[in-house]
């Protein structure tokens, strides 16, 4: 089961932004690189190696902050690291072949294990435990963090913490400032009532009777990850609960079948009404991102910062043109719970160095180390750790993407994936049955009510596979 999980996520690739503004960028971090840190690696007694896999920065400057940390914890320790970066689908490739050969790293780090691969990893016993390096420091989460790695140990049949909280993504809505001001409206101008805000990109696009930039950026196709995380954000604004406190489904409920059938209708409009780009149904992660920042489309959400932090160099864009901004309320006028991806590092259970994986991860995760390592990444992510949040860096008004990224969760407006209460609904998003239901109604012309339905047999038959 563990290894058809793994599998099952080969094609997920977590939030990029892509465009003129990050080509170069993009092509510096597209390969995969294997590094020792040290240079007496080779020398230097097994036990004391440490094998650490690591997401591959979206700028060099990411994969530096991470090479200087752990080349700090050698000089500290007189341990040695070698370090693999690999691209999200990369890494989910290598995390598999690892497991079958018996041979997993010591320490993994993945954008998108949060909600893809960890939750089920720690169901099937194939995590370590970390609550003795959680426990210490509880005082430094909030609920919801600590929450976010508590994860059910089937085979002990006990909940644990089994990975550390690292960052964390929250949805966003990113926009041209300028775009709006060639049709005479400016960010006093977009209300916050949900209907009227979705109405307002319409008019925007009506308006600027430019042939090929639209509206709204809302991804459409199976490929790109975003579209369910963005239909999972349109769910939540209606109050449909795909699961209960206890995990359980609730497909069978009559009002959440009728929640579901209302938000498909809700996000396929936009496309067959002409406000979405048509290219939208073959789009893949990178692509709203690179529609944005080529200006083929007006505004799009995205699950972080990645849209800003391309363009930070160019303090005119960054500052004046480029605006980051919340959802509306929600339909029921009440503020919008926004669902975080908190990002983590784990121990894998089968590698023979757990102290050595352990220590480092108390190194790493010290407010000092940790938030110069955030910081080096541009502030794409956001810190959990309430020490780190202290900083004004994460909270400067002069910053309009950071300052304004970070309130939902400093206000406590976060809630978590379903894949925290039960990890079959990992097997939901990566089979994207949202983003396949869309696409039944927008290609294949099927109604709302069909489409719904289908998907709700779906993730039923999923669900059953775990039972």
């Amino acid at each position: 089961m563990l290894l058809f999980i793994i599998s099952k996520y080969l094609n997920t690739i977590r939030d990029g932004a892509l465009g003129i503004f990050t080509l170069i960028l993009i092509v510096a971090c597209s390969s995969t690189s294997d590094l020792n840190i040290s240079p007496v690696n080779r020398s230097s007694p097994q036990d004391r190696v440490l094998e650490v896999w690591w997401d591959k920065g979206f700028y060099p400057e990411e994969d530096e902050a991470l090479q200087q940390v752990l080349s700090e914890w050698e000089q500290e320790t007189g341990n040695q690291v070698r370090l693999s970066l690999h691209n999200n689908d990369e890494l989910f490739l290598k995390t598999e072949r690892a497991i079958q050969a018996d041979n997993p790293p010591d320490v993994l780090m993945n954008d998108a294990a949060d909600r893809f691969l960890n939750p089920g990893l720690a169901w099937q016993g194939k995590l370590s435990d970390l609550a003795d390096l959680i426990e210490p420091i509880k005082d430094s989460y909030s609920d919801p963090v600590l929450a976010s790695v508590y994860f059910y140990n089937e085979r002990e049949k006990r909940r644990s913490y089994y990975a550390i909280p690292i960052h964390i993504g929250i949805p966003h809505i990113f926009y041209w400032r300028d775009l709006l001001q060639q049709v005479g409206k400016s960010e006093q101008d977009i209300p916050q009532d949900w209907d009227a805000f979705w109405k307002f990109w319409q008019q925007v696009q009506d308006q600027l009777l430019t042939e090929g930039v639209y509206g709204l950026g809302l991804p459409m196709s199976v490929e790109a990850a975003d579209t369910d995380d963005i239909f999972e954000q349109i769910l939540e604004a209606y109050n449909v609960e795909i699961l209960d406190s206890e995990g359980e489904l609730q497909v069978d409920n009559p009002q959440v079948r009728q929640g579901i059938i209302d938000c498909i209708n809700w996000y396929t409009q936009f496309y067959i009404q002409g406000y979405v780009p048509p290219k939208a149904v073959k789009w893949l992660n990178p692509d709203n991102n690179r529609s944005l920042l080529n200006k083929l489309v007006v505004m799009t959400p995205n699950q972080s910062l990645s849209i800003p932090a391309a363009v930070k160099q160019d303090q005119d864009i960054y500052y004046h043109q480029l605006v980051t901004t919340g959802y509306p309320d929600k339909p029921n006028g009440k503020p919008m719970r926004y669902i975080a991806m908190i990002r983590q590092a784990i121990v894998l259970a089968d590698s023979n160095k757990q102290k050595l994986a352990k220590d480092f991860l108390t190194y790493f995760n010290q407010p000092e180390v940790l938030s110069k390592y955030l910081k080096a990444a541009g502030g794409r992510y956001l810190p959990v750790n309430k020490q780190i949040l202290t900083d004004t860096f994460w909270t400067d008004p002069a910053d309009p993407h950071i300052s304004t990224a970070i309130q939902p969760f400093l206000q406590e407006e976060i809630t978590l994936p379903y894949t925290v209460l039960n990890p079959a609904y990992s097997i939901v998003l990566k089979d994207s049955i949202w983003g396949k239901a869309l696409t039944r109604v927008v290609i294949d012309r099927h109604s709302p009510e069909q489409a719904a339905d289908e998907a709700i047999a779906q993730i039923k038959k999923i669900f059953a596979q775990w039972k």
